[in-house]
């Protein structure tokens, strides 16, 4: 009986695999009829020829090992690892290997490259210390290799992602860049999500923001190292780069000051949060310029991890990239490149270990209770630590801000 199965389940196999490979060959010809029928007029109409379109797309087919693909006729499906994955600690972020390695060859980066940050600097306001942290976080100052066809990766996810639209416009873009022959088309390089270069600007933040960092009159953030630097100064600057103000301070949040206070709806000038009694771990005063500016509590694992005051530079930061610990890390890199600061002072505890669905439970069953958690995705974002805090709060329970185990009880039994 056993072996019949495993001979069924074989010749099921065999018969399986050829409906497959039929499949794609249909897909990959609807592929190449979406490329002439959607793609050619939206480009047409931004400038793009032909010629372009020919030596950009001719020959290219479908990337079907690229994550979160649709393809024509199917359902989206969320894996269901995605749904049981394990939310790890925010301290995993900040692992020794990558911060000592971005910080010292930052350093080296700041030595050879000093006339150039210099002059950026003076330029858009933004320190050389968080263009280098940002450059490294990127693509580790240039040494990581990108070898993605961008317009294999682009024209993929155009047709058939769960954002498609977003990446046809991408699409689109990339093409523009081909055209003004600032990258020929077939040496146009992505990461697996498209973005470009030693920067990883998507396509259409490189027409925004690519500067010319070397006067040669190109903007080359695949090959020049100062029109990277040129050109993640810009963007910061065109996102709102406050001069003269820091991104924030590693703080001692009293026990008197609640956690739940955490948001960047919640910032009052950096002097009532000291007359609250915060403080900088260095024991140093604030400087004065920065006593008068906003500043926002940032608790990225409740009382369970270190804390900080972040000013809207911080926020700057998080046009580059959405996440706190993003910024957190580019702002950190960035002071030790430059001042030579240790570690945190403030520990990250042992947190982390729960299943997103866990948190998404907990999220819910905060949101029933009034709660605004920022949406139930299974990520404890500064929403919904502050909603557990005040959670905790009418409960008379010390305020941690964070998930834990003992709430999937007492929160989301």
């Amino acid at each position: 009986m056993t072996m019949r199965i495993l001979v069924f389940s074989f010749g099921f196999i065999l018969l399986f695999q050829p409906l497959l490979a039929q499949d794609r060959a249909a897909i990959e010809r609807q592929f190449q009829s979406w490329l002439q029928e959607t793609i050619w007029p939206r480009a047409k109409a931004k400038g793009v020829t032909r010629e372009t379109m020919q030596a950009a797309l001719s020959g290219v087919t479908l990337d079907w090992k690229l994550p979160d693909l649709v393809p024509p006729g199917s359902a989206r499906n969320t894996p269901k690892v995605q749904k049981q994955a394990e939310f790890g600690s925010p301290g995993r972020y900040f692992n020794p290997g990558s911060v000592q390695g971005a910080t010292s060859a930052g350093r080296k980066m700041a030595r050879r490259h000093a006339a150039t940050l210099a002059a950026v600097e003076a330029e858009t306001g933004v320190p050389a210390r968080i263009i280098l942290a940002i450059w490294g976080r990127e693509s580790g100052y240039g040494q990581v290799p990108i070898r993605h066809d961008a317009f294999r990766v682009l024209s993929t996810k155009a047709f058939m992602s769960t954002r498609a639209d977003y990446f046809t416009a991408e699409l689109v873009a990339a093409l523009q860049i081909a055209e003004a022959g600032h990258q020929p088309a077939r040496q146009m390089k992505s990461s697996w999500a498209g973005a470009l270069g030693q920067p990883q600007f998507m396509p259409s933040n490189y027409l925004s923001y690519a500067a010319d960092g070397n006067g040669d009159g190109a903007a080359d953030i695949w090959g020049s190292p100062e029109d990277t630097i040129a050109s993640i100064g810009n963007y910061l600057m065109k996102h709102g780069w406050v001069t003269a103000r820091d991104w924030g301070f590693e703080v001692v949040v009293p026990q008197n000051v609640s956690c739940a206070l955490e948001g960047p709806d919640q910032g009052r000038p950096i002097q009532d949060w000291v007359e609250m009694g915060i403080r900088r771990v260095s024991g140093k005063p604030f400087p004065a310029h920065e006593l008068r500016g906003d500043g926002y509590l940032m608790m990225p694992a409740g009382r369970h991890g270190p804390a900080f005051l972040v000013t809207p530079n911080f926020y700057v930061l998080k046009e580059y990239n959405k996440s706190d610990l993003y910024a957190l890390f580019v702002g950190h890199v960035g002071d030790r490149i430059q001042y030579g600061i240790g570690d945190f002072n403030g520990a990250w505890g042992k947190v982390g270990g729960l299943y997103r669905s866990d948190i998404a439970k907990m999220q819910q069953a905060l949101e029933q209770k009034g709660h605004d958690v920022g949406g139930v995705d299974g990520l404890p974002g500064f929403k919904t630590r502050r909603s557990i805090g005040r959670w905790q709060e009418t409960l008379g329970i010390e305020q941690t801000c964070f998930p834990d185990a003992l709430m999937k009880t007492s929160l989301a039994p």
